[in-house]
């Protein structure tokens, strides 16, 4: 009998290799009247493959490997001959962790979310309307989300962790600034960025990244509720310049609300306590326990008198209002909270005596509208198509965020931003306040731009204008033709 075959263990196939992922775009066109204008535009929106250089052992050789997918929204006006001429602004919001919705379907982009004319909660369902008060008249607009939220997401086997940091959020935004501007042919444009809270910071970040690492030089920044300087608003044991630069906005607010025992206009108001808070305040809180009983006595009257909180409150705090308590406390005996991003909404928590209040009345009055209106226009206006959800603002974020690049000392990307003025002498600088804003309060910023370090020869390249609302102050439709106007001023000055 002939020998039976030799049985051979299989050869191992080949891992299959993963399909190389795509962009993900969609063109759709439209139309609107602005200014008394039709304007004709396209909208580019989707996902694009953002690549990293990494070394492969195995090839000895720098390779291109996808890391990321980073959604996008963007709005050319068509017709542009000479691209040169025609401005772009990247916008993005802030938290960490926002997605750019509130800006994009807020104040910048050519569709809006309908709020009331006070900026307040309608009931549902809600509504989109065409906004004549976009800047789209004045620049094409691309809307970014930074990872994780929006439809950003990792590529299959990458961990978003990664880029939730300081650090990495500012390169992977101003690498896709750099591939978006490389791949439309805008090199040649004058540059914007808008940012909103934490997007300023990232804007200033973004101000030195784009210079030192792409040579690629802004024409103007535009920052809405503005942070750079974290000294300014983190209320620590060590740290009493908060309590003195919130104070002109908790003035405000208790102005709005009818807890002054005095008279006055807001102006005069505000006036008296900026006076007070970088006077006879910040004196007091430097002298520390060293103050007399008498000129204890006197601070305590005085905040009480611009603060609208009890003169008991603030023996009890030692002369310093945490931004918490105050959401609290102001309001208590009418068992009322007010907001943080716009005091001049309350909330109602579901018992009064409890030291923080339980949720943002703004963001309350716009996370469904916004939601809602986004989630439907991106789908049937603008025909992009997934089953991911939209991360509006992402918690996970936020709870994993790292500030390690500033390791022990607060948060500060001024100096960046006076670095990038100092080297690109044209570049300009505009800064949106709300009075009522006590999340990045304006006397706050207005103290990190006194102490910018800037030369006297380039602080005409800052500008600031003020609004009688908030943090998001385009809610408030009075402040947000308001901002319109002096956002188109900016942008043809610094174009």
């Amino acid at each position: 009998m002939p020998d039976k075959p030799e049985n051979k263990p299989e050869e191992k196939k080949d891992k299959e290799e993963k399909p190389t992922p795509k962009d993900n775009l969609v063109e759709t066109k439209h139309s609107i009247r602005i200014g008394g204008k039709i304007i004709k535009y396209t909208v580019t929106t989707g996902t694009m493959v953002m690549k990293e250089e990494i070394n492969d052992k195995e090839k000895d050789a720098e390779v291109e490997k996808p890391r990321a997918q980073i959604f996008f929204t963007a709005y050319t006006k068509d017709g542009v001959k000479d691209k040169g001429k025609r401005p772009i602004t990247f916008s993005f919001n802030g938290g960490p962790g926002s997605s750019s919705v509130w800006l994009h379907m807020g104040v910048l982009g050519p569709r809006r979310v309908v709020l009331t004319d006070d900026g307040e909660l309608p009931p549902p369902p809600f509504k989109l309307t065409d906004n004549q008060y976009s800047i789209l008249d004045e620049t094409d607009l691309v809307f970014i989300d930074p990872m994780s939220t929006g439809y950003s997401r990792p590529i299959e086997g990458e961990k978003s962790r990664e880029w939730h940091t300081f650090t990495k959020d500012i390169t992977s935004v101003g690498d896709f600034i750099r591939l978006y501007t490389t791949r439309y042919n805008r090199w040649l444009s004058p540059k914007f960025l808008a940012g909103e809270s934490y997007g300023t910071t990232r804007s200033a970040g973004l101000s030195g990244y784009l210079q030192d690492r792409h040579g690629m030089l802004l024409n103007g920044l535009i920052l809405i509720s503005a942070v750079l300087d974290f000294t300014t608003i983190d209320f620590n044991l060590n740290n009493d310049l908060p309590y003195i630069l919130f104070l002109p906005a908790y003035a405000a607010t208790a102005w709005y609300h009818g807890k002054l025992n005095f008279k006055a206009s807001l102006e005069t108001v505000l006036k008296e306590a900026e006076e007070f808070a970088t006077g006879e305040y910040a004196s007091a809180l430097l002298k520390g326990a060293s103050l007399t009983p008498e000129e204890r006595t006197n601070i305590v009257e005085k905040l009480s008198r611009y603060t609208g909180i009890s003169q008991e409150f603030i023996q009890r705090s030692d002369l310093r209002i945490l931004d918490r308590h105050y959401f609290k406390e102001l309001l208590r005996e009418r068992g009322k909270t007010v907001g943080r991003l716009d005091s001049r909404y309350t909330g109602i928590d579901r018992i009064g005596v409890t030291e923080y209040p339980e949720f943002d009345p703004l963001f309350a009055q716009v996370n469904g509208p916004y939601t809602a209106a986004f989630n439907d226009y991106i789908r049937t206006e603008l025909k992009f198509e997934t089953d991911l959800p939209y991360e509006i603002l992402s918690e996970k974020v936020w709870m994993q965020w790292s500030y390690s690049y500033f390791q022990n000392q607060y948060v500060n990307v001024a100096e960046t931003l006076r670095g990038a003025m100092h080297f690109n002498k044209y570049l300009k600088v505009f800064v949106a306040n709300g009075y009522f804003d006590l999340g990045t309060p304006y006397f706050a910023t207005e103290y990190t731009f006194d102490h910018l370090g800037l030369d006297a020869s380039l602080r005409k390249n800052v500008s600031m204008a003020y609004y009688d609302a908030g943090h998001m102050m385009y809610v408030h439709m009075p402040s947000l033709k308001a901002l319109k106007k002096d956002m188109s001023k900016f942008i043809k000055d610094a174009s």
